[in-house]
């Protein structure tokens, strides 16, 4: 070794001054509590016990041998190496207290400790450890910073003391076996620190240690890049582990998560925030046992296996996740494992993008899963899952596939461009789906199963073959539509009783009902309109009920009966066909009240002759009789709706108050001039059309379809439903697109309200130009108001000042919507009912605190652009739901009072302002 020009290559300095020393060990035995030791640069064999309070620093080569206040000189080098196997180079006392800088440690064995530190606390900059395992036990204390830790074996780092650990800046490189390992009660924080190709895993914790990571990342572990066992606890913030040999997270046990998503320690489960997994051999996530994981604001991508695998007793979070280029599952849930996700997106997954099996649970929202080589969504076993504002598709199997008995709930979720059925169900699978769209699917919804089916308010588009299909399983449709199937509307295959009611079908390439042999389905308030074919075809040996059908335009005869069958066709409405009825010999159908309407042969009477009156027309096989019909439309409600009942409604909804004011003396108005048509005078000018102005949530849709029902009740409208629009269902992409579209739109609207939201997008406010056809859908919007004036009412939406420009921006907007109704902001009084309102429908309490902290909440919540009125207040219940959720999930038999309270500890926080 070097003197550097010293008398010695080791001095002690203290309070009476510089003493040199031939070894470390010699200068210790000297040194007084706070006395630094300073080495010269070299390779020390020695093995060093520290029981005191002392410094060791390198000191400068150069012969400035005074530390900085970061570490040790510039180009200090020592190292202290273990002289034998058996002992370690440094070993820290209890009691001790050690400042180390610029000093590197080397063990004699890379199996063994390098440096043993058996209690008192170590303060280490710089230098670090070789050829060895740096161990932590007893109470001791580390914080280390800009060290490096290589060569060992088994584990690099070992931990297992009731003292705080800190590494900084730190890089383990090059280990044998584990980087590093946490166990016992141990709490190690690891900031900026860099686990580079460990042979076994990166990070193990284990028994009851919390581990915490921030700005780590973990490099081309052998094995996985984090494991947690028994009931560890561990934080990753803003890391990334890449490349692992095997999981990048796995998970075989844990303690619970906390109740707080956002808690910023690990107070428990395994968490992780803005981390970024890719690369890993097998799954980004595994979870299993006992385990509980927690995602947010992190991406898992190019996997081998799965992003996330959650097995048998696992509980899995994931909120703002983005799973990418998968080799196996994107999202698994196995067992009893229950997986909760919001905002997730998965693409590019080589088998299916959620699977789920054995009793799973599963709850999905606002989430995405598209590009999947299987089923974006299989449910198999007795898993219970629900999919709330979910899209998933553009894969050429099916959008969401249920088999055996599992069981799935789908509230506004959107299925596209499957090779097979969007939603399709075999064995005994149960499905319950409201507000679903399933578009450019091969197959619609598809129920062979014979577990129960609800569609409420669905919408199938633009399937290849039937919209929707229907087994032997209970099920029912009610509300929604199936607009141009490639094949029939609505199939009941053979044995099939299903109920549909208040269903519209429109241009089915087939028929719009077709039922087999021995199939009994009842049928109420459906409407066909123009089907390739028949209206509704009735196969050998089918039955059934269908009463109320309005059928139009059909290209084959409306209703067509093979031999034997013997349906009851109650009020069935023909329009504008060739045929009405065609019966093969041995038909039985029972016919009552069935009418046509502009049919060329027609075996049904005209409404106006029907009863017995003049030119009354056969009923048709059967011997079943017709009585007497009306001019009232059949595809209305089946039960009329009174005008107090539907101004009661009015008045029920939350704030509006100038609204309902403005409604009810626009009501007054008709049917004043209703009395003045009937007595024989001049009917006053009277526009229908409105502008509704207001910003979003403030109830204008809401208003809109009842404004079309109480047009309709009083006697201005036939039907009084609701089509919405807006600029893409109006506007074409090239000449000669936008007229026939906006018609056919204008055309869906007939006898009822067509509301057109974010009109203003149809003038923009520099005008139109290059290939904008907006101008020529509102010209063409214009001459069907003018047309069609008595037929349809059209609404037009938006925020108040794009509005008048849109208004303006045409002479005939002008003179055709000259009343305005203003949707004002609600306030906090009507914020807080409208959530008292969704809890009350949910089942669920407010408390009076809830109440005072959600007061307190709307009062400072920002009116900026990204309040959404009504919106907002049922997001915040949405919101409050989850958070209850997750606290009640804690207890273990929860009462029922604490399943239905909402109390102030579920009140969100207030959403960060945009900087």
């Amino acid at each position: 070794m070097t003197s550097l020009g010293l008398d010695a290559p080791v001095r002690l300095v203290s309070a009476h001054g510089h003493q040199p020393y031939g070894t470390i060990a010699a200068a210790l035995r000297d040194a007084a509590d706070g006395d630094e030791i300073r080495i010269a640069p070299g390779r020390y064999e020695e093995s060093v016990r520290i029981a005191g309070q002392v410094t060791l620093t390198a000191a400068d080569p150069d012969g400035d041998d005074t530390p900085t206040a970061d570490g040790p000189p510039p180009g200090a080098a020592v190292t202290l190496a273990a002289p034998a196997p058996g002992r370690p180079a440094l070993e820290v006392l209890p009691g001790a207290r050690l400042t180390l800088r610029g000093v590197t440690v080397r063990g004699a064995a890379a199996d063994q400790p390098a440096a043993l530190l058996a209690g008192g606390a170590t303060d280490w900059t710089g230098g670090g450890v070789r050829h060895g395992r740096l161990e932590v036990r007893g109470d001791a204390a580390l914080s280390m910073a800009d060290a490096v830790l290589s060569g060992a074996a088994l584990a690099g780092v070992l931990l297992r003391t009731t003292g705080a650990v800190h590494l900084t800046g730190c890089l383990l490189a090059d280990i044998d076996g584990t980087g590093l390992v946490v166990g016992g009660t141990t709490r190690v924080e690891l900031v900026r620190t860099e686990i580079r190709a460990a042979a076994g895993s990166g990070i193990r914790a284990r028994e009851d240690a919390r581990a915490v990571l921030r700005g780590c990342l973990v490099d081309r572990p052998g094995r996985s890049g984090l494991l947690t066992e028994d009931r560890a606890a561990a934080l990753l913030a803003d890391c990334r582990i890449r490349d692992a040999g095997g999981e990048a997270v796995r998970a075989l046990g844990s303690s619970p998560l906390p109740e707080a998503p956002d808690a910023d320690d690990a107070t428990g489960g395994v968490v992780l925030r803005g981390c970024e997994l890719t690369g890993p051999a097998a799954d980004a996530i595994g979870v299993t046992g006992p385990a509980q994981l927690q995602v947010t604001a992190s991406v898992l991508r190019d996997c081998a296996g799965s992003g996330v695998a959650a097995g048998d007793g696992a509980l899995v979070r994931l909120a703002a996740v983005t799973v990418v280029r998968t080799g196996s599952t994107a999202l698994g849930a196995y067992g009893s494992a229950r997986l909760t996700g919001r905002e997730v997106t998965v693409r590019d997954s080589a088998a299916n993008g959620l699977l789920a099996t054995g009793t799973a649970a599963v709850d999905l929202a606002d989430s995405e899963l598209t590009g999947c080589r299987y089923s974006a969504v299989h449910l198999g076993g007795r898993t219970a899952a629900s999919l709330t504002r979910v899209r998933a598709g553009d894969t050429p199997e099916h959008g969401v596939h249920a088999v055996d008995e599992a069981a799935v709930t789908l509230t506004d979720t959107r299925l596209a461009d499957c090779g097979m059925s969007g939603l399709d169900l075999a064995g005994a699978a149960r499905a319950e789906a409201s507000g679903l769209a399933v578009t450019r699917c091969l197959g619609g919804v598809t129920a062979g199963a014979d577990g129960p089916l609800r569609l409420t308010d669905c919408e199938v588009t633009d399937a290849g073959r039937a919209g929707i299909t229907l087994g032997r399983g209970d099920a029912e449709v009610s509300g929604g539509r199936i607009l141009r199937p490639g094949t029939a509307g609505l199939v009941f295959t053979t044995g099939a009783t299903a109920r549909v009611t208040d269903t519209e079908i429109r241009e089915a390439t087939g028929s719009g009902l077709v039922v087999a042999g021995e199939a009994a389905p009842r049928v109420t308030g459906v409407r066909i309109v123009r089907p390739g074919k028949n209206g509704l075809i009735v196969d050998e040996g089918g039955v059934g009920v269908f009463e109320d059908l309005d059928i139009v335009r059909p290209g084959f005869p409306a209703v067509h009966l093979a031999e034997r069958a013997a349906p009851a066709l109650l009020r069935v409405r023909v329009r504008d066909a060739a045929e009405d009825l065609s019966a093969e010999p041995g038909a039985r159908p029972e016919v009552v009240d069935c009418v046509s309407v502009g049919v060329k042969s027609a075996r049904w009477p005209a409404p106006e002759t029907a009863g017995g009156a003049p030119g009354r027309k056969p009923a048709g096989p059967g011997g079943g009789q017709v009585s007497a019909a009306t001019e009232a439309p059949q595809d209305a409600p089946a039960a009329e709706e009174s005008l107090e009942e539907l101004l009661g409604e009015l008045d029920r909804l939350v704030g509006l108050a100038r609204v309902k004011q403005d409604v009810s003396s626009l009501v007054k108005l008709m049917r004043t001039v209703q009395r003045r048509e009937r007595a024989g005078l001049a009917a006053p000018p009277l526009s229908r059309h409105l502008v509704f102005a207001g910003n979003p949530g403030t109830g204008k849709t809401t208003v809109a379809r009842l404004y079309g029902r109480i047009l309709a009740a009083v006697g201005l409208l036939e039907r009084g439903h609701l089509v919405e629009a807006d600029r893409s269902s109006l506007v074409g992409e090239y000449v000669g697109h936008t007229g026939p579209k906006t018609q056919r739109v204008f055309q869906e609207a007939m006898g009822g309200v067509l509301f057109i939201d974010e009109a203003y997008s149809l003038a923009p406010a520099q005008g139109g130009g290059g290939n904008d056809f907006a101008q020529e859908a509102i010209a063409t919007l214009v001459k069907l108001m003018e047309d069609h004036r008595d037929s349809v009412v059209v609404i037009v939406a938006g925020y108040p000042n794009e509005m008048e420009r849109f208004i303006d921006s045409n002479p005939g907007l002008s003179s055709r919507f000259n009343r305005t109704l203003m949707f004002e902001d609600y306030d906090t009084e009507e914020l807080l009912r409208i959530v008292e309102r969704h809890a009350a429908s949910h089942q669920y309490d407010l408390t009076d605190a809830a109440r005072a902290s959600l007061t307190g909440y709307f009062e400072l919540l920002p009116r900026d652009g990204r309040f959404g009125n009504g919106r907002s207040a049922r997001q915040v219940f949405q919101a409050m739901t989850e958070r209850q959720a997750y606290r009640v999930s804690e207890i273990e038999i929860p009462s029922e009072s604490e399943l239905m309270t909402l109390s102030e500890l579920d009140v969100p926080e207030l959403p960060e302002s945009p900087r």
